[in-house]
């Protein structure tokens, strides 16, 4: 099966049945398939604080992260999110519990991990999220690694304001001029420190029809 049937198959809506995220997956992912790959994933259920609902909420399922284990048979996955997936339990699987929205419990966590050889964020999508998140995280990649944020058109309104641009205009704007300008200077800073270990910056629109936003972003670590 390839990535795509496993999206279908665990109810991920990374699958053919929404996003269509593994199609572009499955291209760069399968010459790792039975390598021990490590993969590391920001935000593993739908229905959390960002949809409505409460931080404490009762998790019942990991689609991705099953189509994770089933995809590399000899990979590791640690999953990390606002909400307690600890239940969980394969001897491949790692959970770490964290707030993205508190930077210092964010750098905490991230002191604590290993390094891997693709980053997905499919948290919360709120810009500042994503942006902190890769702040802190891209260093954690292998040389050659992948970081992927999806969701870049569908940001909760709850967590966004005009101080914080959103993701894809922030690299939009990187891949124009070579550059990140940001509102914060110390974000923007952060950011341009790491534009020496990135080999580039791709962006895919919705559904991968042109005339659509951007919705997919991939950064390569040098």
């Amino acid at each position: 099966m390839n990535l795509t049937d496993l999206a279908d198959k665990y109810g991920s809506d990374k699958g053919g049945n929404k996003y269509r995220h593994t199609e572009f997956y499955q291209m760069f992912m399968l010459p790792y398939r039975d390598k021990p790959v490590n993969l590391l994933e920001l935000g593993l259920q739908n229905g959390g604080p960002e949809k409505g609902g409460e931080v404490d909420r009762q998790t019942d399922d990991l689609p991705s992260v099953k189509m994770w284990l089933e995809y590399f048979p000899e990979g590791h996955v640690t999953g990390i999110d606002i909400s307690d997936f600890s239940w969980f339990k394969d001897n491949r699987f790692s959970f770490m519990q964290c707030d993205l929205d508190d930077p210092d419990e964010l750098a905490e966590v991230a002191e604590d991990l290993g390094t891997f050889d693709f980053i997905i964020d499919d948290a919360s999508h709120a810009s500042k999220h994503q942006q902190t998140s890769f702040i802190e995280l891209f260093p954690k990649l292998k040389s050659g690694g992948l970081y992927v944020i999806e969701g870049l058109r569908d940001q909760p309104a709850k967590w966004e304001s005009d101080e914080w641009p959103k993701t894809a205009d922030l690299f939009e704007g990187y891949n124009k001029n070579g550059i990140f300008r940001h509102n914060d200077p110390d974000i923007e800073k952060a950011l341009n420190d790491l534009r020496v270990d990135m080999s580039g910056a791709v962006m895919m629109p919705a559904f991968y029809v042109k005339a659509k936003r951007n919705n997919l972003l991939i950064v390569q670590k040098r």
